[in-house]
């Protein structure tokens, strides 16, 4: 055997001859995990300032309206201020509008509706916005973040802009970053505005306080319809569209408006001085949704003339001025580093008995205004 030959004993050994099968090549080199571009585009994020917001507004540049409602929803302090000058000088630019409040029973359809009378609004060549108040999208996951995909036509639409709601916060809180999403959004150009409420309760009477016209979707045929819903929501509503009115459906449809429309020749007269009535309806089969649009349009040229229009927007406007008031005070109050270490102690006691929960309330109180 010649000595230039080279022995080699076992897998590794044999895997250094050059030609083995078991020589691994390099292969090709893998690109990094994290794309190196990344870094240079955010540093090349333009910050906006108030102007340059305000002007792509005015402009109907979907992208800074979207971000600019993103500032709203923050909860930074800087976002916050940044946020009230936008909203600020938008309001110097207040346009002609409609704010329609939609709400409806549980499988009522509602997010086909609200595609039905969108399309119908969009198509005559005008501008709207979707928009949403649903406090409990922090447990559920929300209503119209789905129904953003199941209105495929109408969120595909130039003229339509559809905004999914805060993803959590009181009902307070989410209702007053509504309303100032609404402003943005008259800005912009959107002269109908959708705020679609979730289920029946309590975001119904929020709702109420930031439309100027208020429309409940029901069902027929789901058993006594009359007690299927609050009397208090059927007080507020300016015309209620019974839905679903299509196939074996439409008699149950025609018979429930009649006793819809009985109950509400009972409840007082309205301020507006409206009658509200009833109208039957299939998003489905797009019948019925020119005359619940005709209704809206004969509402808004009576409230105009007789004043309760502009007379509603500035009772609106004194609420939320209000309601904001008290919003402010209960977070401050609560995020106060000293009120924290007494509201413990007082709570303590109450637990124990040694104070009343009023007592105990009006102590805090007391120190939180005195310090």
């Amino acid at each position: 055997m010649s000595n230039s030959k080279k022995h080699y004993k076992g897998e590794v050994e044999e895997s250094k001859a050059e030609n083995s099968a078991l020589v691994v090549n390099s292969g090709i080199e893998q690109p990094p995990q994290i794309n190196p571009n990344i870094i240079k585009h955010r540093k090349q994020k333009k910050n906006f300032s108030v102007n340059d917001y305000v002007n792509g507004i005015l402009k109907g540049n979907v992208n800074i309206l979207s971000q600019a409602i993103t500032l709203i929803e923050s909860t930074l302090p800087e976002h916050f201020e940044l946020s009230q000058e936008i909203i600020a000088k938008c309001l110097q630019y207040e346009k002609k509008s409609i704010r329609i409040g939609i709400t409806g029973v549980p499988g009522v359809g509602k997010s086909t509706f609200i595609e039905a009378l969108g399309m119908h609004i969009v198509n005559s060549g005008q501008k709207l916005a979707v928009l949403a108040i649903d406090p409990s999208s922090e447990r559920s996951g929300g209503s119209i973040l789905g129904d953003k995909t199941r209105m495929e036509d109408l969120a595909a639409h130039p003229n339509a802009f559809i905004r999914p709601s805060p993803s959590a916060g009181s009902l307070g809180g989410v209702a007053r970053k509504t309303r100032e999403s609404i402003i943005l959004c008259e800005a912009a150009g959107y002269g109908t505005i959708f705020i679609e409420t979730v289920g029946v309760g309590q975001s119904e009477t929020v709702v109420h306080s930031m439309v100027d016209f208020f429309l409940l979707l029901m069902l027929a045929g789901a058993g006594d319809e009359l007690q299927g819903i609050k009397r208090g929501i059927m007080e507020m509503a300016d015309a209620i569209a019974i839905n679903k009115a299509d196939g074996n459906n439409v008699q149950k449809a025609n018979l429930a408006k009649a006793q819809y429309q009985n109950a509400l020749h009972l409840f007082p007269p309205t301020e507006s001085g409206w009658t509200p009535n009833v109208i039957t309806c299939s998003a489905l089969e797009n019948t019925g949704i020119k005359d619940i649009w005709d209704t809206i349009l004969n509402y808004l040229d009576l409230t105009e003339n007789n004043g309760f229009y502009k007379h509603n927007r500035n009772s609106q406007a004194k609420f939320w001025m209000h309601q904001t008031i008290q919003e402010a005070i209960k977070d401050r109050f609560y995020q106060d580093k000293k009120m924290k270490k007494d509201i413990v102690e007082l709570e303590r006691k109450v637990v124990q008995n040694e104070l009343s929960s009023f007592v105990a309330a009006n102590k805090l109180l007391d120190l939180y205004f005195t310090k």
